[in-house]
């Protein structure tokens, strides 16, 4: 059995694929792991949840046997998916949220590409949610069950999206 190596922690992808079974179950299908490098999101939620994902990643270097569409994430591209997630996706960043406004979107922003401006951890979070809300984005901040710093997801919904609403709390 070959070992992949990856930067962070490598529970982070079992820990997403679960929370996004757990809350979305068979209400998606189709998800983008936007800037998902390898695949092993894409590989979990493909095998072990049945998913059809694909990594759209301008890099093109995933696993073996995982859906991908080599280039940048484009959120016109959104509506073919049900589900976007973008788990670290660093430059991609903007494009991933972007993409929230048409569907359902879980990010877990790790890197400032949102702004030229220097911002931290919780103000990256704090712009991006404020994106949203100027947006009327429906949201709420999860925790993810994986070592931080970068642990703290945005769940999204698209304004007029109340069917995938989890109760709109912010889970802190």
């Amino acid at each position: 059995m070959s070992r992949h190596r990856f930067h962070g922690d490598p529970s982070r992808f079992e820990a997403l694929a679960g929370f996004i079974a757990e809350r979305y179950g068979n209400r998606v299908r189709y998800i983008a792991d936007v800037a998902g490098g390898q695949g092993m999101l894409a590989r979990i939620l493909t095998k072990r949840y049945n998913y059809v994902c694909e990594v759209v990643d301008t890099r093109g270097w995933v696993l073996r046997g995982v859906g991908n569409l080599q280039q940048e994430m484009d959120p016109s591209l959104a509506s073919y998916y049900d589900l976007i997630v973008g788990l670290h996706p660093d430059q991609a960043t903007r494009a991933a949220a972007e993409a929230a406004l048409v569907r359902p979107a879980i990010l877990v922003p790790c890197c400032n590409f949102w702004s030229d401006e220097k911002l931290g951890k919780e103000e990256l979070l704090a712009a991006i949610e404020e994106f949203y809300r100027d947006r009327s984005v429906e949201y709420e901040r999860v925790v993810l069950p994986f070592r931080g710093p970068h642990n703290v997801a945005l769940v999204s919904e698209p304004p007029g999206n109340l069917a995938g609403r989890q109760g709109g709390a912010v889970v802190t």
